[in-house]
């Protein structure tokens, strides 16, 4: 019996030592790593994955995990790709016994079109199924992710500041204006204020207001207390265009310089955009009644003027020097004398 046993125990660890000697050695690949070719792209813009391996493969799976709000997958080079909708599955297994193996894998991402804001993400790797040229040698899969940092942001165009208003300005009388802060596409930023300053003026003592209301009814001059919450207010995205109303007054004539500045508050008040603004006061005028002197078309002039004494007397010495020159002409006439035949 215990021979028997010993013979059982012989043949056991006979087969486990040809087992053992048939299955490939498994070791860990220290060397792989992925990078993109780009670490900031715009909407719209392409952006290729690279996995190196370190060492030539026969046969591997990349899993690229993807934020598909921001990303959709292309292409892939290096393996036969099944796109799960935020993972792309990338598997390669070398057919020709060997002679073609690869050193990495290439996916190729694409940025969303739409995007307007910001917006940092990551693609994050694992590996698995891994074997080198002629699969005598298997490899550790790789289950802690490789993650690769990327940004996808809008191509900014910088704010402008505008200040619209119509006809003269005119010191001591309210004038309707307009404040426009625009961007066809704005950076976005959470916490922003207006703030404004007179930088010059006619006089020491002039003195100016730029009042808005909010939607409380509150009066706010910019001037003295900048516009927004004192955490600021949010602005950014594509077509920017914000207006804030004013009532602009100026108690002297003549030219001040206005500064505005939209600033961010989360950065120290870091200056975002600013504007100089010189607007001439003019005087009041009082508008004087005007006098037409000339008869309205419509009217219709006399016939006859009315007589008064100046006139009167005209007539009285015509008629008088009338009485002289016809008393001197029939004093002196003499009737002819008549010739008998």
């Amino acid at each position: 019996m215990k021979k028997l046993f010993s013979i059982f125990t012989i043949f056991i660890l006979f087969f486990a030592i040809i087992s053992v000697s048939n299955v490939t050695s498994a070791a860990t690949l220290d060397n792989v790593k992925a990078e993109t070719s780009k670490a900031k792209i715009a909407p719209g813009e392409e952006v290729n994955l690279t996995v190196s391996f370190g060492k030539d493969l026969g046969a591997y799976t990349v899993n690229a995990a993807y934020d598909d709000a921001i990303f959709e997958y292309v292409r892939s080079e290096g393996g036969t790709a099944n796109d799960t909708g935020d993972k792309v599955i990338l598997t390669y297994h070398d057919t020709t016994g060997g002679t073609n193996p690869r050193t990495n894998a290439v996916i190729t991402f694409k940025a969303k079109a739409g995007l307007t804001a910001s917006n940092p993400t990551d693609f994050s790797i694992t590996l698995s199924g891994m074997s080198n040229s002629d699969a005598s040698e298997t490899y550790d899969d790789i289950t802690t992710p490789i993650i690769k940092d990327v940004l996808v942001e809008p191509n900014y165009v910088n704010y402008s500041l505008s200040l619209d208003y119509t006809g003269i300005i005119k010191k001591n009388e309210a004038k309707d204006m307009k404040l426009i802060t625009a961007s066809a596409m704005g950076k976005n930023y959470d916490h922003v204020r207006l703030i404004a300053e007179i930088t010059a003026k006619p006089k020491d003592d002039s003195t100016a207001k730029l009042i808005a209301t909010d939607n409380t009814g509150a009066e706010i001059d910019l001037l003295q207390s900048g516009w927004g919450e004192a955490d600021g207010y949010a602005i950014g995205g594509k077509d920017v265009r914000q207006e804030l109303l004013l009532k602009g007054e100026f108690n002297t004539d003549g030219k001040y310089t206005v500064h505005i500045k939209l600033i961010n508050r989360e950065d120290s008040d870091a200056v975002i955009a600013e504007k100089n603004f010189d607007i001439t006061v003019g005087e009041k005028v009082v508008e004087k009644p005007t006098t037409n002197t000339k008869p309205s078309t419509d009217e219709k002039l006399p016939t006859t003027y009315p007589q008064t004494g100046m006139t009167q007397y005209i007539y009285i010495l015509l008629a008088v020097l009338a009485l002289v020159v016809a008393y001197f002409v029939l004093r002196n006439y003499k009737p002819a004398k008549r010739y008998k035949d």
